[in-house]
């Protein structure tokens, strides 16, 4: 039977002010465990510090609804008294996806995000795996509805990002995610990756690639509550997970490892098709560009509608082009509760992207995609 629930392939939790500062050794870390912290004498909005780097707002991560109603109301700057409580206290969580028609979602951080940009790695390893285990208490009262992505960093120790991963698994994790690029001067393209990529596909743990992660360099909050990222950057945010998908794909990783999954997450979807042509383009006219060869016949966008997924919001012109991308790779989400979020609107906004999309395509794309990849029932 097929699956006819709605799964959100992209919801967010609102890290607590207290989440690391209770759980990681402050003789060890000190100032430089994440918290919140106001920006100044003149400045009365609460921002995510790790030290004395200013590395997130809570205003636009807990925005939802208000692209609807009053879209100027809506800025980075923040206080988190003003969070809605679903992005933090599971049960409101729950009774936020009843009312916005949705039955399960898959849990990523928000101030977690861009927390990837730290340079320490070793930093970054020791909150990652605080959130995790947050994380992992956050899902466990609502396992059938709520499964978690954890964080881990996989470009200095690789044997410690293996352990990572499978503790992530042990926890009730269903997947995790890793940076959108690595870091400077490294690509997926490298050896180095090959046993992570082993142990992803042998646990069965997707590995995300969601927008505001790379590795180093995350977004610049001002003083003044907006993002240093103007529209064209947002515009753009495609171009780091297409250099990583398309590694991924030239360089053989998915060739050795068939059962390796990667989620492409809030970056849409229009532009993979045109991506997918690219790819097989340059493999079949320039060996010289492009010189690892598959085993037998097969091509970058056998790959691409085999081994990767894509979450997207509301792309209506992706949908249409669905065909092009893979029907079964294609996965709906609400970006609850930020500023981008289909919620309370999410019915309705699928209504109006799915227009003329046959009912069993449909039902693959809202829900049943997610539930077979995530273990929905």
């Amino acid at each position: 039977m097929a699956f006819d629930k709605v799964i959100s392939s992209d919801s967010h939790v609102v890290e607590p002010p207290n989440l690391w500062q209770d759980r990681m050794d402050s003789a060890e870390w000190g100032n430089y465990i994440p918290h919140l912290g106001k920006g100044g004498d003149q400045d009365s909005y609460d921002w995510w510090f790790v030290g004395e780097q200013r590395i997130g707002a809570t205003g636009s991560v807990s925005a939802a609804g208000k692209r609807f109603h009053n879209p100027e109301e809506i800025i980075q700057a923040g206080v988190f008294e003003d969070i809605r409580p679903g992005a933090f206290i599971p049960a409101e969580h729950v009774k936020d996806m009843d009312l916005d028609g949705v039955y399960g979602g898959l849990i990523y951080p928000s101030a977690g995000l861009p927390l990837f940009g730290l340079e320490d790695p070793r930093l970054s390893r020791a909150i990652f795996q605080t959130y995790n285990e947050w994380l992992s208490d956050f899902c466990s009262g609502y396992p059938e509805r709520l499964k978690g992505v954890g964080a881990v960093v996989i470009d200095d120790d690789i044997g410690h990002a293996i352990k990572t991963l499978h503790k992530a698994k042990d926890l009730g994790l269903s997947g995790v995610m890793i940076s959108s690029y690595p870091r400077d001067g490294e690509r997926y393209n490298l050896d180095m990756y090959e046993p992570f990529w082993a142990a992803a596909a042998e646990a069965d743990m997707p590995l995300s690639l969601h927008v505001t992660t790379n590795r180093f360099g995350g977004p610049q909050i001002l003083k003044d509550g907006k993002q240093a990222l103007n529209a064209t950057d947002r515009c753009n945010n495609d171009y780091y997970v297409r250099q990583s998908i398309g590694d991924m794909v030239y360089y053989g990783v998915f060739d050795r490892h068939p059962d390796l999954k990667v989620v492409s997450v809030e970056h849409e979807l229009s532009w993979v098709p045109f991506f997918i042509n690219r790819l097989d383009l340059y493999y079949i006219d320039r060996p010289d560009v492009a010189a690892y060869r598959f085993s037998g016949n097969t091509l970058p966008s056998d790959f691409m509608r085999r081994n990767v997924y894509h979450s997207f919001q509301e792309d209506a012109l992706g949908i249409e082009l669905r065909h092009h991308l893979g029907v079964n790779q294609l996965m709906w989400g609400s970006d609850y509760p930020h500023a981008e979020s289909t919620f309370p609107e999410s019915m309705r906004i699928l209504d109006e992207i799915m227009v003329g999309v046959p009912n069993d395509e449909k039902q693959k794309i809202i829900g049943g995609n997610a539930a077979a990849l995530y273990g929905f029932v």
